[in-house]
């Protein structure tokens, strides 16, 4: 029997931005289900901001189509809004306004107030440790303390999307954590996240994921489904000489990559050699090797080997 079809909360088909001779995103396909945290995975200039901005109806299309729950972009980029939260990668309210001051604020232009308003400002106090800071000013607050606030403010109004741009690009790992157990209980509670990152250990934990590259989508699916079809081979050695290892290794077509993690290397060497460490054991490097041991690939072997193919492409 045949599992019923997950909804889309997002739909694009060939979506394309330009700027003047610049090509921006190139043609993106792209579904995001509900219930799901949805990554955009890769380097500053790939497109992700972009694309983000093109998906919440900030940003015109050059070509393709957008639908966003439901609504057709651009021509509901209004009644979107309403729907939808937003948080941008540098922190975009008021460092002159307190917690407070800033919450009310934001609760008002989403038709917030009065006793509703006081009741969704306690809860968002609580659900992100905000009480006391409550009347501090945003500007005298820690980066981790920034971050909670800017996504209270997007969530004030229980949004069914949320857009995060590089939420985390400012602040300490602990914070980051915590902020993603934050995001795991919004999806429990109902809320689909799309969010950007150039964070490995971030990627690995969404549910589906995108890798972007000069403004196309090189891979999409699971972390795990893209690890296992990588199409590369992962073998760590150990060599006295790694630099001069590597100088040679690179130089070897079947060899992807080769990356030093201290005394060793790290080789992702091409799936048409079936015996990745025979074949590396009888490369003539001009050091000796110590020991070769094929590995689990990770998430940035995916991004190394999945960019490679994207380059290539006219």
């Amino acid at each position: 029997m045949t599992a019923p079809v997950a909804e889309a909360v997002i739909e694009a088909q060939g979506l394309t931005r330009r700027f003047g001779s610049v090509t921006a995103v190139d043609a993106l396909d792209l579904r995001v289900e509900r219930g799901t945290i949805y990554g955009f995975l890769g380097p500053n200039g790939c497109g992700k901001t972009t694309t983000v901005r093109m998906l919440t109806g900030l940003l015109t299309p050059s070509a393709g189509t957008v639908s966003v729950l439901g609504h057709s972009l651009p021509r509901d980029a209004e009644r979107l809004k309403r729907e939808i939260g937003y948080m941008t990668q540098h922190f975009s309210l008021y460092t002159d306004l307190s917690v407070r001051e800033n919450l009310s604020f934001v609760g008002s232009v989403y038709g917030l107030g009065g006793r509703r308003l006081r009741a969704r400002l306690d809860e968002l106090f609580a659900l992100y440790n905000l009480a006391d800071l409550a009347g501090r000013r945003a500007g005298a607050m820690s980066g981790g303390q920034r971050q909670r606030l800017a996504l209270a403010a997007a969530t004030i109004h229980a949004p069914k999307l949320l857009f995060l741009d590089e939420p985390t690009s400012a602040v300490d790992p602990e914070s980051r954590r915590d902020f993603w157990e934050r995001l795991f209980d919004l999806v429990d509670a109902g809320t689909t996240i799309l969010v950007s990152t150039h964070y490995m250990d971030e990627a690995e934990r969404c549910h589906r994921l995108a890798i972007l590259s000069a403004g196309r989508i090189c891979a999409d699916g699971s972390p795990r489904a893209l690890m296992d079809a990588m199409g590369a081979n992962v073998v760590e050695l150990d060599t006295p000489d790694p630099r001069r290892a590597k100088q040679a290794l690179t130089a070897l077509p079947q060899v992807l990559s080769a990356a030093q993690l201290g005394a060793r290397l790290r080789v992702l060497v091409a799936d048409s050699v079936a015996d990745p460490v025979a074949w590396l054991a009888a490369q003539p490097l001009a050091t000796p090797l110590a020991s070769l041991e094929r590995v689990r690939p990770s998430l940035e072997d995916v991004f190394v080997t999945s960019t490679r193919v994207g380059e290539a492409r006219p």
